[in-house]
C-alpha cells in the first residue's frame, strides 16, 4: 500500500479502539468497529465457556443473556421480555418473514433501496409461498418527511401484509420517518418489519412507543458490540407466531398448550436462546459495550449520539463545498452517516479507474486505498451516480474527511 499524502491524525479517542493506525477508517458504518475493552470482555467470556463447557451452555448462557437483554432494552426503548437475540438483522428479518402464513396475492412492501439480502428473502418467500413482492423507489434525493411518507402509502393496496422499512437507508444512509410511517400503515392495517440495522446507537430509539410488529437491530455497528450481535423485538401480540429459522434444542413443548418454558423465560425467548452450539460470546459481551458507549462521554449516549451526527454532517458539508456538489438529504434526515455524489472524473482520471482492478464495487475504491490509506465505501446512487457513504463515530476527525476531499479532487482529476 502506497500513499504520498501524509496521514492524518484519529480523534482523540481513537485509543480506544484496535483501528489500523496506518488506515484513515471512514467506514464504520458497514461493520462496525470493537473497542479494547469490549473485546477484552469478549475474551474473557470465551476464556469461561472454554475451561467448562457444559455448565456454561446449561446454566451460564442464559444467566449472561438476561444480563444482555436488561442493558439493551433502555437502549431501543423495549421491555427485556419482547428481546430476542439474532445474529445480525438480516437473520432478524428472514425470522419474521418465514414465519409469516401469507396466502397467494398477499403483498410484502419494501423500497428498492432496502438491504439486497433483506429484498431477496422477500423474494423467496413470496415465490414458495404466492405472495406478491411489491419493490418500489425511494424520492432521491430526500427532501422531507413527508415525500417519503407519500412514497410508502402510494404503494399500499388491500392486499398488502407487511412493508419491510428501513429505519435508516443502509446505501444511501436516509433517516426515514419510521414513526409517521409505522402509524399511517396500521392506520390501513398494514403491520411493519422495522430494519434498524443501523439504528441502535444511532438514533433514540423507542420501539415501545413506534409500536412496529417487529424490528430488528445490529448492534455490532454503533453500539460497538462484537460482531454477531443483534436483536430481534416483537410486540408482545405477535410473539407466538415467531419462530426461529433454527429452531432450540429447548422446543420439544412445540404446539403444546399452555407452554412450559425453560429457564423462567418465554417460549418467544426459548425459542432464540440457545439454537445449538455457536459462540454467543458477541451478546454476551452486550452489557460492557452498552456500558462503554454510555460513559465514553460526560454526556453519556446522547452526547455520543450528537456527536457523531455533528461530525458526518461537517464532513459531508466538507465535501460538498470541495468537489461542488450537493446533498443528498437535509439535517432532518441525516444522522451518524452521510452520503455525497461525486461529480464525473475527467477523461484521463476515467481512464485510470477503467483499468484499475478492483474487489469492491468501484475501482475508485480500491486507489484511495490502496493510494491514500483511506478505507471508505463507493457506491452507486439511486440516480446512476457514483457516491461515497461516510461514518462518523468517536475515533473519526474532521482531518481524515479532509484528507478524503484530497484524494478525491486528485483520484477524479477535478
Amino acid at each position: 500500500m502506497t500513499h504520498p499524502i501524509p496521514i492524518p491524525e484519529p480523534s482523540e479517542l481513537a485509543h480506544l479502539w484496535v483501528i489500523d493506525p496506518d488506515v484513515v477508517y471512514l467506514n464504520h458504518g458497514s461493520f462496525g468497529a470493537c473497542p479494547k475493552v469490549v473485546l477484552d470482555a469478549q475474551h474473557d467470556i470465551r476464556a469461561k465457556m472454554e475451561r467448562e463447557a457444559v455448565t456454561f451452555f446449561v446454566r451460564d448462557l442464559f444467566e449472561l443473556t438476561d444480563k444482555a437483554r436488561t442493558s439493551l432494552a433502555p437502549v431501543i426503548g423495549a421491555r427485556a421480555q419482547d428481546i430476542a437475540f439474532v445474529p445480525n438483522a438480516t437473520t432478524g428479518v428472514a425470522n419474521v418473514i418465514n414465519s409469516l402464513d401469507l396466502s397467494p396475492g398477499d403483498e410484502i412492501l419494501f423500497a428498492s433501496i432496502e438491504y439486497p439480502a433483506c429484498r431477496a428473502i422477500i423474494r423467496d418467500a413470496c415465490q414458495r409461498t404466492g405472495g406478491v413482492p411489491v419493490e418500489f423507489d425511494l424520492p432521491w434525493p430526500a427532501e422531507s418527511d413527508d415525500q417519503m411518507l407519500e412514497a410508502v402509502l402510494s404503494h399500499v393496496t388491500d392486499k398488502t401484509r407487511l412493508c419491510l422499512l428501513s429505519h435508516i437507508t443502509s446505501a444511501t444512509a436516509i433517516v426515514l420517518p419510521a414513526g409517521r410511517i409505522i402509524t399511517a400503515l396500521r392506520e390501513r392495517g398494514v403491520e411493519t418489519l422495522l430494519d434498524g440495522a443501523h439504528a441502535p446507537g444511532m438514533l433514540d430509539l423507542d420501539l415501545n412507543t413506534l409500536a412496529p410488529a417487529y424490528a430488528t437491530g445490529n448492534c455490532h455497528k454503533w453500539m460497538c458490540a462484537p460482531k454477531g450481535c443483534a436483536y430481534l423485538w416483537v410486540r408482545e401480540d405477535k410473539q407466538s407466531s415467531i419462530r426461529p429459522v433454527v429452531h432450540s434444542v429447548y422446543a420439544k413443548s412445540l404446539g403444546a398448550e399452555p407452554w412450559q418454558g425453560e429457564h423462567g423465560r418465554t417460549r418467544f425467548q426459548t425459542d432464540f436462546d440457545y439454537v445449538g452450539t455457536d459462540d454467543y460470546t458477541s451478546r454476551l459481551a452486550l452489557p460492557e459495550a452498552t456500558r462503554f458507549m454510555q460513559s465514553v462521554l460526560p454526556g453519556g449516549l446522547p452526547e455520543l449520539r450528537q456527536r457523531n451526527n455533528d461530525l458526518a454532517r461537517r464532513a459531508r458539508d466538507l465535501l460538498c463545498e470541495r468537489l461542488g456538489a450537493g446533498t443528498a438529504a437535509p439535517d432532518s434526515m441525516t444522522a451518524s452517516m452521510a452520503v455525497v455524489t461525486l461529480p464525473d472524473p475527467s477523461p484521463e482520471a476515467r481512464k485510470r479507474l477503467d483499468t484499475t482492478p478492483s474487489i469492491y464495487n468501484s475501482p475508485l475504491q480500491t486507489r484511495l486505498l490502496e493510494r491514500h490509506a483511506i478505507q471508505v465505501p463507493v457506491w452507486t446512487s439511486p440516480a446512476g451516480a457514483p457516491m461515497v457513504r461516510l461514518s462518523a463515530q468517536l475515533y473519526n476527525s474532521i482531518a481524515q474527511y479532509e484528507h478524503l476531499a484530497n484524494a478525491l479532487i486528485e483520484e477524479l482529476g477535478l
